[in-house]
């Protein structure tokens, strides 16, 4: 699905529609937000450092999201939500590299040098600064690769008893069938590496005739879509 390039999506807050970029500029002054941080004020919740983060495929413009995140949350929370947002199907392993650091699930002392590796349990305002780029890893064999930006910084009251806040999120436009022009429902991981114009969904009412219905996935709002098991839901988990 990496061929489709640009995609657009809702401020949460106010409903405005723009690109990935244009959200990042207008998360910053938006009315509703302010009055959401305003509000949020009021709550007993801790004040701490809170980061907007925008998250991308690495390999494609298309999939994105920005996210606020507590700063006495911990890389394992933001793993444990890019999981359910957009990547779990398999249990698979997973990693974030912060300045030639790995933060893994499983740490082991590399007596080798190899790398310098820590565990995920570690509170994000240790690690987080404006401007900072994070690579992130999952699964090992069949890899989904992301890219994570610390937008901004602030301090206040988060927006809810939650980790993690969505801002906002890409909209998924479902590709044509490839037998009509109907949206496609599912996605044939055997036609993506066959078809050289790149077209392999399906609609409901083409699935079942599919020649390789045995290779189909459900098509969802999520990088991952067609690759190893993954078939969503690609919902935010809260």
């Amino acid at each position: 699905m990496s061929e489709r390039q640009q995609s657009r999506g809702d401020c949460v807050f106010c409903g405005r529609e723009m690109a990935k970029g244009g959200l990042a500029r207008h998360l910053k002054a938006c009315p509703k937000r302010l009055e959401a941080q305003a509000e949020a004020e009021k709550t007993r919740r801790q004040r701490q450092k809170l980061y907007h983060l925008q998250v991308g495929d690495r390999w494609s413009g298309y999939y994105w999201l920005h996210l606020e995140m507590r700063g006495n949350a911990t890389l394992k929370d933001l793993d444990y939500y890019l999981r359910e947002i957009w990547l779990e199907c398999c249990g698979h392993l997973s990693q974030f590299e912060i300045g030639g650091t790995y933060y893994t699930q499983i740490f082991k002392d590399d007596l080798a040098g190899y790398r310098e590796e820590r565990p995920m349990d570690v509170r994000v305002d240790s690690l987080f600064t404006p401007g900072l780029a994070i690579s992130y890893e999952y699964d090992f064999g069949s890899t989904t690769e992301l890219v994570i930006k610390v937008v901004e910084e602030r301090e206040g009251k988060p927006l809810s008893s939650h980790p993690i806040f969505l801002m906002a999120r890409n909209k998924f436009e479902p590709p044509a069938c490839m037998e009509c022009d109907k949206p496609a429902t599912q996605i044939c991981t055997e036609c993506m590496y066959e078809r050289e114009d790149g077209r392999c969904g399906v609609c409901d009412e083409h699935a079942d005739e599919h020649e390789h219905r045995d290779m189909l996935l459900a098509m969802v709002n999520s990088p991952r879509v067609g690759v190893c098991g993954y078939s969503g839901p690609a919902e935010p988990p809260y």
